[in-house]
């Protein structure tokens, strides 16, 4: 059984699964901004961020490391952050979903152990790392019953998981002494202070802005982006999506540093959608069309288009933090209801450049 692998048209239901709870968790996002929504989205409002984040990202992030562990019984991670979300939706005791989220990410963590057994780096320790902060987060939702205590460990767990995968690929740079040791630094003070959340909130939020912050000026600095962005077409867009999103993730530290990353404070909803939307979603965009292949066997052919869902959801964004910062909540709101359009907008892009791919693919039969 180790040695065997799921076929690709088996991971479709479990990344299906994550498009469902990313569907609703969008409109209950919109929900809860008092934004128009369909009655789905205003039910799940106050579950928007576990739908997006344990549900969404980690049946994807776990699927995609499933598919590259060549194994079966890594895909009992995305199945079970999968039921974690359909756990959400179908409204079953609240114990439930944080119970399959924790599962999920035990799993997730013992698969990420197993890769950095097998090749200990300093990128796949950050990797580790980042799958510990989705359990961290998933077992302090399910230990106090409140949500909003694992947001700041999820959000690590998908800092951490880009920074580890961005990392990997500064190997094909020459080699820079200074900049592993730097990352080594930074990745300690990020550690430190996902222990501090639940002891002591405010220094440990702050903390982890400043952390995250180094982390934008080492990627901004150490990136192979800054170079791949002189060449065209793909490896193009992916280095311009990868170098605006390091801004967002910059945008979003600053406003941390300030408090904002704190319930209650005035520019929380701006500081984390600066990073889960500006940064998270942009790495998303850039990936999509070399990810998404590699899981689902599919070509996804590179297209200018690409740039417009980038554009619209980066401008968008930018209209939702002006709401935020004094422009008032109409803003807000539009800036929301846009940035779902954009995210759509994203989902079209890539159904419409598959259906290239099979086309061109039938056509040089």
């Amino acid at each position: 059984m180790s040695g065997r692998e799921l076929p690709p048209v088996w991971r479709l239901p479990l990344l299906l699964l994550g498009m469902v709870s990313l569907l609703t968790g969008v409109f209950g996002g919109l929900a809860r901004l008092g934004v128009a929504a369909p009655e789905f989205g205003q039910l799940h409002a106050g579950s928007h961020g576990a739908l997006m984040i344990a549900a969404f990202f980690g049946t994807v992030i776990s699927l995609e490391r499933a598919v590259a562990l060549h194994r079966l019984w890594p895909y009992l991670a995305p199945l079970a952050a999968g039921l974690g979300g359909l756990a959400i939706l179908t409204g079953g005791p609240w114990w439930l979903p944080p119970a399959l989220f924790s599962i999920a990410s035990g799993l997730f963590v013992a698969a990420s152990l197993g890769v950095y057994r097998q090749l200990p780096a300093l990128f796949t320790l950050t990797l580790l790392l980042g799958a510990v902060a989705w359990l961290v987060g998933n077992l302090l939702w399910l230990a106090g019953g409140d949500l909003s205590a694992a947001t700041l460990p999820w959000m690590s767990f998908l800092v951490l998981t880009i920074a580890g995968e961005r990392l990997e690929l500064t190997r094909f740079l020459p080699p820079q002494p200074l900049g592993p040791v730097l990352f080594r630094c930074l990745l300690i003070v990020a550690v430190i202070a996902v222990v501090l959340l639940p002891l002591w909130p405010e220094p440990g939020s702050r903390l982890l802005a400043a952390a995250f912050l180094a982390l934008a000026a080492w990627l901004l600095r150490y990136d192979i982006a800054r170079r791949t962005v002189r060449q065209d077409g793909l490896t193009r867009f992916v280095a311009v999506c990868l170098l605006a999103g390091y801004a967002w993730l910059a945008i979003g530290a600053l406003l941390g540093l300030g408090g904002a990353f704190l319930p209650g404070h005035a520019g929380r909803d701006a500081a984390l959608h600066a990073i889960f939307l500006g940064f998270v979603f942009t790495m998303v965009i850039s990936h999509a069309p070399i990810i998404f292949p590699a899981v689902m066997r599919v070509r996804i052919p590179y297209h200018p288009f690409f740039y417009l869902p980038l554009a619209a959801l980066h401008l968008t964004l930018a209209v939702r933090l002006a709401g935020s910062f004094g422009a008032g909540s109409g803003w807000q709101q539009v800036g929301a209801a846009l940035n779902a359009f954009s995210l759509a907008l994203f989902i079209l892009t890539m159904l419409v450049s598959v259906g290239r791919g099979a086309t061109s693919k039938e056509a040089t039969r």
